[in-house]
């Protein structure tokens, strides 16, 4: 039986990938994002639909409930990113004097509490937001899978806060969907090449030691990620729920 997927932020990178995947096994798939242009590309090239949609909007959220299947077997909550890498915080140095002047200055809480409420925004809300949308179209049987990082478990500021977040809210939500036989799992990226995460922001230097972190000395790949988001959508893991499945080529071990 053909199965109602949807992917959010799905027109590139990891999202593309999970959608393309879902695509190449038969299901209708349906991905979401803020730019027209990925989204149609993504859709002629996979055959899958494409609706542009906000996830940290409640508004574009609503609206896009108008788009989709009566019923929706697995969610895939793939939207989101480092908000930290879409702002400046270069700053120039004219003169000893004028540093000592910015160390002793008053720290922005304003601009702080934004860049930090961002994150949060873009990769905990969002996917509240969107599964809360959803809740009452998600399948008997279904699964909800969200994408989480490593920055969870080893730091990264307000985006690690924001996945770490993400995980622990997913354990209450196992527990809600699961009297309906949904799961609901985290997949937890490491380093993962060939996507826009970085915004060309990588250098050289921290690629090779990201990949000399893990002990298969390779960078992980999107369809890395692809194949274990299918994996807990798959039959094979109904008994599979509230966990987070690390793919990062064992730079973080766990047990």
């Amino acid at each position: 039986m053909t199965r109602n997927v949807l992917v959010t932020g799905g027109g590139t990178g990891i999202g593309y990938a999970i959608a393309r995947h879902f695509a190449e096994q038969g299901e209708a798939v349906v991905v979401t994002g803020r730019r027209a242009g990925p989204l149609k590309e993504a859709a002629d090239r996979i055959g899958a639909r494409t609706v542009v949609c906000d996830h940290t909007d409640p508004e574009a959220l609503t609206r896009l409930l108008a788009e989709l299947p009566g019923s929706v077997d697995v969610l895939v909550n793939n939207a989101g990113g480092n908000t930290d890498f879409d702002t400046d915080t270069a700053s120039d140095v004219t003169s000893d004097a004028a540093s000592d002047a910015a160390s002793d200055a008053a720290p922005d809480l304003a601009s702080y509490a934004h860049d930090f409420r961002a994150n949060l925004d873009a990769n905990l809300v969002s996917a509240a937001l969107t599964t809360k949308a959803l809740e009452g179209r998600l399948a008997e049987g279904g699964a909800v899978v969200h994408i989480g990082s490593i920055a969870a478990a080893r730091g990264g500021g307000s985006y690690g806060a924001a996945k770490a977040g993400l995980s622990t809210w997913n354990i209450d939500l196992a527990r809600t969907l699961g009297a309906r036989g949904i799961t609901a799992n985290v997949v937890a990226p490491g380093y993962i090449a060939d996507t826009e995460f970085f915004r060309d922001r990588l250098t050289d230097e921290r690629r090779t030691q990201l990949v000399t972190e893990t002990a298969v000395d390779r960078p992980g790949s999107p369809e890395d990620v692809a194949g274990a988001v299918a994996f807990l959508a798959s039959p094979a893991a109904r008994h599979i729920t509230g966990q987070v499945l690390h793919v990062n080529g064992g730079a973080l071990p766990t047990r």
